[in-house]
């Protein structure tokens, strides 16, 4: 349970500054800690870290593994500084946007200099960091490593399309293949040594500096990842062909007439006699261990599919023909608790939730969320607006990754003229160009322990800053921060206002 007062910032890694192209873990990272600090905020939260994939428009929802860290997040000035490359090497890294990431581009650009990194890397001779964390990570390492080799091999296709052998993991073919490609398999194991070693640098710097870090995780994994391919038991998935039987989603809602049809193939949480999938238990506590070593508290996104989940044949093209099947519930929790000690989770409870699922959450202590742009399009009873909320042990938000701006929500098309005027006459402010800094405002007086607010809401900057819009399947994940606007003045202001509502450690 949260406990105390605090606040912080929802930026994604990729939008940090940077002179790549994109936000990694080195100076920027750093840079943006050390204003978390002097501005008074003490949490960091971020997107899932995985590898993400142009199939996917780079959505770090849909990542290759959930184990494995996202090559685009590695530091190149950092592997200068250790003799893989050269300051030459990257002359060629200043031609990116400052306000976009360009993934192609990108792309391109830091798998070549990561091929020419561990080439120099594997010249060097033997590494004691590297071979310690090839054997403590080896329970996912060594499967992502043959996923990402194979998927090289298979010219990019999805595993259920690999040859037989490969599809269904048969033993002396994967040993087979593992000697002959030798230095493929190598390859892939040192990108996430130095993912790892980066990672952990700022892990140490944030706590040296009382920041934690709030990290997220999904309830599903792709069906085009290690983490499938390596564990077909444990989802439901037909034996012969490969491909999944039912896929997860929800039902039909307010928000559309067929539901979603998300497309991951959905756990097999128990066997077939009934009894409890012990080893997909295994596979969670394992994933557990590797993020709370990684991160300070960790939201999973669609907490509500731990109660029920919405199951749909994977022959339906829409969701309407699902059907509601339980899921492992609180033991499920108390069993993660027994071996971990404690779980810093946050529920993400949004949209509607049952009795059931709140039972839960409480239950385990849990904070959930509020987010503060679906409190205005009802009544004064809404459970988003700051006066009903029941508990502090909870987390406010203005909006998340996949809400507009606040600016851009208030100022677009969606919004009537009355529920303008009912947010106006709330706040108590009726300058729409302070909009922005007046969610803010509300959020860090509200009687929730944590409030995060994304970076846009605090600079004002409009929708076409927003991260992610829901329902598009291209141009999202995009955005950065240009590091003018990480100035003394936004720090101040931030600074007072944590002071002025008690947000300070």
């Amino acid at each position: 349970m949260l406990k105390k007062r605090t606040s912080g910032i929802l930026l994604h890694l990729t939008s940090l500054p940077g002179k790549h192209g994109i936000g990694d873990l080195g100076p920027s990272a750093y840079r943006f800690i050390d204003f978390l600090a002097a501005s008074g905020q003490r949490c960091w939260q971020f997107l899932p870290t995985g590898p993400t994939s142009t199939a996917f428009d780079n959505s770090p929802y849909m990542c290759r593994s959930v184990f494995a860290g996202n090559p685009l997040l590695i530091n190149l000035e950092s592997l200068v500084q250790e003799n893989y490359l050269s300051d030459k090497d990257l002359e060629d890294g200043s031609l990116f946007s400052e306000y976009i990431v360009e993934y192609e581009k990108v792309t391109a650009f830091k798998n070549r200099l990561l091929h020419k990194a561990f080439w120099n890397f594997k010249k060097s001779g033997r590494n004691p960091d590297f071979e310690l964390f090839c054997h403590t990570h080896e329970n996912w390492l060594d499967d992502y490593a043959l996923f990402m080799s194979f998927r090289e091999i298979f010219a990019a296709k999805p595993w259920y399309e690999w040859p037989g052998y490969a599809a269904r993991r048969e033993a002396k073919s994967l040993n087979q293949f593992t000697v002959k490609h030798a230095d493929m398999l190598l390859y892939y194991k040192f990108v996430q040594f130095i993912f790892f070693s980066q990672w952990q640098k700022v892990y140490d710097y944030a706590q040296a500096k009382n920041v934690s870090l709030i990290g997220d995780i999904p309830i599903y994994v792709a069906l085009d990842s290690a983490d499938v391919w390596s564990n077909q038991t444990l989802f439901k998935i037909d034996p012969q062909t490969s491909e999944p039987l039912m896929v997860a989603g929800v039902p039909p809602d307010y928000f559309s007439e067929t539901g979603q049809r998300w497309g991951n193939p959905v756990y097999k949480w128990k066997n077939d006699n009934g009894k409890i999938n012990n080893r997909l238990y295994d596979w969670w506590l394992a994933r557990f261990k590797l993020i709370f070593s990684m991160m300070d508290l960790v939201k999973i996104d669609h907490f509500r599919g731990f109660e029920a989940f919405w199951e749909i044949p994977a022959q339906e093209k829409t969701a309407i023909k699902g059907s509601w099947v339980k899921g492992p519930g609180r033991p499920f929790f108390t069993t993660m608790k027994s071996h971990l000690k404690k779980l810093p989770i946050i529920a993400e409870d949004l949209g509607v939730i049952t009795p059931p699922v709140e039972k839960i959450r409480d239950q385990m202590g849990f904070p959930g969320m509020r987010v503060l742009q679906f409190a205005f399009e009802s009544d004064e009873k809404n459970p988003y607006l700051p006066h009903n909320f029941e508990t502090p042990n909870t987390i406010v938000y203005t909006g998340t990754h996949d809400n507009n701006t606040t600016l851009g929500w208030f100022m677009g098309k969606k919004l009537s003229e009355q529920t303008r005027e009912r947010i106006r006459r709330y706040l108590n402010s009726y300058d729409d160009s302070r909009i922005s800094w007046e969610l803010v405002r509300l959020a860090l007086s509200s009687v929730a322990a944590m409030a995060i607010i994304p970076l846009q809401d605090i600079l004002g900057f409009g929708e076409d800053c927003q991260m992610n819009r829901p329902g598009t399947e291209s141009g999202n994940w995009r955005w950065r921060c240009a590091p003018r606007f990480l100035n003394e003045e936004v720090e101040q202001r931030l600074l007072d206002a944590a002071i002025f509502y008690n947000r300070l450690p």
